[in-house]
């Protein structure tokens, strides 16, 4: 019966979604014509095709690793026939369009991160952190939210939540409470924590290599806006979960009887991943005077744990979601191909002509602008869609002149807070929402998106008002 829902549920889904894609195209098509716009014909094809994936990857028709693909290809396609790039050049607009660097980084830490999480240690940590809480269902909120904002800044926010949800399920099922609220607590404060740091949310990887920003610059600036934002976060999922943190969880007897040494499966590989992923983390906040990409530092750190722990690679690269990294490089593609097009000067002019060039106003529109659109529509994409319309912004006269004492234009960091933050909003909003409702609902917790968009969304709003406005400070005291 539960299969029949599912199967009819998507069935909606899809004919809703296609509807959405076939109505977009149409308005794509004419209504340009109509109104005496001259666009070009593969700006309209390039503009469908990435519609089409933005719409297919929010109502989940098809896995996004297969949308990006065939988007990619329809993009070749189109700039190929339509006389943009050359049929014998196609190869090398492909892999000059893939940012290699975000694939490296991706790709060396969920090696380091996969050998790690075969230790126990994650386990280990929530079973502490469990027991220190004494029953205190606040207390234990505060613990887990810190722990997996500040684990997210250095390990993907993906992973953390990954690693952090099944073992809050285990921790509830003892308790004879629902995890629901602690599940999206985590969510939330993962997305918050990610965006810190330069390694701590894919999209920033995105905006560090496109922009040549360093781990201790992103930190730099990142780190106490976000700092601010989680202290307020805290108070938020109080106030949202406060009937949940009334009550009092059963059989913590059971729980402080567990020996969650016990745990640990193998103390020698946690012991040699926690040393490796701390010299990665050191070589991060110095590769800038190292001259060394963070790709190179990431993979050699996999390389030297690889050697180091004799663990099989086979094994290892199973653990690999090898689907997102292929997922980044077509996306890759469909991007390219739309600058290709005009699509991102079109986009530019379009800004520059709501906010007049002001830079302030252009500063606040990124931000919201970039929260809101992320919270309907993964992050990811767009921000990588959004990379090269603030390259043209930055190239404006007023932004240009206003954010010249600053050695990296604002415009990178408020779009760094938007998508990060943004991302919060609904459950397909970033990636570690749909990883963890996804667990969530195989541990038979079900969220539906509803009942995440009535916590993410008011959640999202706060933490994005608060940011934006320590971030404009900030930004402020810096250039004075």
């Amino acid at each position: 019966m539960a299969l029949l829902e599912a199967s009819a549920a998507h069935k909606k889904k899809t004919v809703i979604g296609l509807a959405l894609v076939a109505t977009l195209s149409a308005i794509v098509l004419t209504v340009p014509d109509v109104l005496g716009f001259s666009i070009s014909l593969p700006l309209k094809l390039t503009s469908i095709v990435l519609l089409s994936v933005y719409v297919v990857l929010s109502f989940e028709i098809v896995h996004r690793t297969a949308i990006a693909l065939a988007g990619a290809t329809a993009v070749i396609a189109i700039i190929i026939s339509t006389g943009l790039v050359q049929a014998g050049e196609s190869f090398e607009f492909v892999t000059e369009a893939i940012d290699f660097n975000t694939i490296g980084l991706l790709l060396g830490m969920m090696i380091i991160v996969a050998i790690m999480a075969e230790t126990g240690v994650f386990q280990y940590l929530a079973i502490r952190m469990s027991k220190a809480s004494k029953g205190n269902m606040w207390k234990l909120l505060v613990m887990m939210s810190v722990f997996t904002a500040v684990t997210s800044m250095f390990i993907d926010n993906v992973t953390t939540v990954l690693l952090m949800v099944p073992i809050t399920i285990s921790i509830f099922r003892i308790f004879r409470l629902s995890p629901v609220p602690f599940i999206l607590a985590q969510v939330l404060a993962s997305n918050v924590g990610g965006t810190a740091t330069l390694i701590g949310d894919p999209p920033n990887i995105l905006i560090g290599s496109a922009a040549n920003i360093d781990f201790n610059a992103f930190l730099f600036h990142m780190g106490p806006t976000i700092g601010v934002s989680m202290v307020a976060s805290l108070f938020m999922l109080k106030f949202l979960f406060r009937k949940d943190l009334a009550q009092k969880p059963q059989n913590l007897d059971e729980l402080m009887a567990q020996d969650e040494k016990s745990l640990i499966t193998d103390k020698g590989v946690m012991k040699k991943s926690m040393i490796v992923l701390a010299g990665v983390i050191a070589l991060f906040v110095i590769h800038g005077s190292l001259h060394v990409e963070p790709s190179l530092i990431a993979l050699g750190g996999a390389g030297v744990l690889l050697v180091a722990t004799r663990a099989k690679p086979e094994k290892v690269f199973h653990d690999v979601d090898w689907a997102t990294l292929i997922f980044f490089a077509g996306l890759f593609v469909i991007i390219s191909g739309a600058e290709h097009a005009g699509m991102i000067d079109l986009l530019a002019n379009t800004a520059l002509g709501i906010t007049g060039g002001e830079p302030t106003v252009t500063f606040f529109l990124i931000i919201w602008m970039s929260a809101v659109a992320s919270a309907f529509v993964d992050n990811i994409p767009f921000a990588a869609t959004m990379i090269p319309l603030i390259h043209v912004l930055n190239q404006n006269g007023s932004i240009a002149s206003a954010f010249g004492g600053f050695e990296i234009s604002p415009l990178w960091w408020a779009l760094a807070l938007g998508v990060g933050l943004g991302g919060n909003g609904t459950l397909i909003g970033s990636s570690a929402g749909v990883v963890a409702t996804g667990l969530s609902e195989k541990g038979g917790n079900p969220i539906t998106f509803n009942n995440f968009m009535k916590i993410g969304f008011p959640f999202m709003i706060m933490t994005v008002a608060v940011g934006s406005v320590v971030l404009f400070v900030d930004m402020m005291l810096r250039i004075g």
